[in-house]
């Protein structure tokens, strides 16, 4: 099949969505965007060698791609909407390009995304995907809002993507009936968009836990112009954390591991009510991990009300090895 061919066989699919005026197969896509909303737009590109290994099974690298591009409308409280995906392929594989279509299309349909156009080429793997989503005008959750006497949330647990890919790379040992969980976790994350949506009226500031927990609320005291506290005990931490590596382990895990595609999010006391109501109806379990504080911008850590300096750093594509 050539370029053409694959992408009308795999790639054409009608979403139904009323807003797709014209969809893949014309130079652009024409799309409606409701009035008196805004469109958010985020754009990630997954190299095999960089952020997935080469022989990863493709549905669960469809799910993947697709998923870590959610996670950032989820951040800013957006409704997903559409989708656009370039590959880069280094020859036709029919076989893995339909495994990684029944993941991508699966997760797509989940959020009711339309995939509205993209490209094909030839070259060393690597995905790029773009997503569009909408929110009311004036609702978007920024890394921004941060106060002083903010509180410091996340969804979930933390780490476990993390620990995922060191039990693939043999550096680390999980018990067999936490494996599923750790894998689980490090192949198919799942963005929450729905506690996104229910945090725009919240939160006062909000990003995705992509590079670890560490790293990424240094963003938002940096935005703010504000200091984070966080209190390591108060890290939630799964059965397989537990059960796999020493407590500072998983603090380390969770603080620079990333890609576990939870929201790290800061609230007012004032909303503290709101929060629990509206999270509770979502069913997504949030921890309290620390505090905002008047300050330089950073993150500092305490650990049984002492300070405690990390090992490691949370990722980062250019840091020298």
């Amino acid at each position: 099949m050539n370029e053409f061919e694959i992408i009308k066989h795999y790639f054409t699919a009608d979403s139904g969505r009323k807003d797709v005026l014209m969809g893949p197969g014309d130079d652009c896509a024409l799309l409606q965007v409701p009035p008196q909303t805004w469109l958010a737009v985020s754009t990630d590109t997954l190299v095999a060698g960089v952020h997935f290994f080469a022989d990863m099974d493709p549905l669960a690298l469809g799910h993947k791609a697709l998923a870590v591009n959610l996670s950032d409308l989820a951040a800013m409280g957006a409704d997903p909407r559409w989708v656009s995906l370039a590959l880069t392929l280094p020859a036709v594989d029919e076989g893995w390009i339909k495994g990684f279509c029944a993941g991508f299309f699966e997760l797509a349909e989940y959020y009711n995304v339309a995939l509205v156009g993209g490209d094909m080429t030839k070259g060393p793997l690597s995905i790029t995907v773009t997503v569009h989503g909408t929110l009311p005008e004036g609702k978007g959750l920024r890394r921004h809002g941060a106060r002083v006497g903010d509180g410091i949330y996340v969804t979930g647990t933390l780490g476990d993507a993390a620990l995922g890919l060191q039990q693939q790379l043999g550096h680390i040992v999980v018990p067999d009936e936490h494996l599923d969980f750790v894998r689980t976790k490090f192949e198919h994350p799942h963005p929450r968009i729905l506690a996104g949506q229910a945090l725009r009226d919240i939160a006062s500031s909000a990003l995705d836990i992509s590079d670890g927990l560490a790293g990424d609320l240094a963003h938002i005291t940096a935005a703010s112009g504000v200091r984070a506290q966080l209190e390591l005990e108060q890290l939630p931490l799964s059965e397989a954390m537990k059960a796999s590596v020493p407590r500072e382990r998983g603090w380390e895990l969770a603080l620079t591991g990333g890609e576990d595609y939870e929201l790290c999010f800061t609230v007012p006391e004032t909303h503290r009510g709101q929060l629990e109501t509206a999270l509770a109806h979502c069913g997504v379990k949030f921890t309290r991990v620390g505090r905002i504080l008047a300050g330089e911008p950073g993150v500092e850590l305490l650990a049984e009300g002492k300070p405690y300096r990390l090992q490691a750093q949370s990722w980062d594509h250019f840091r020298s090895a």
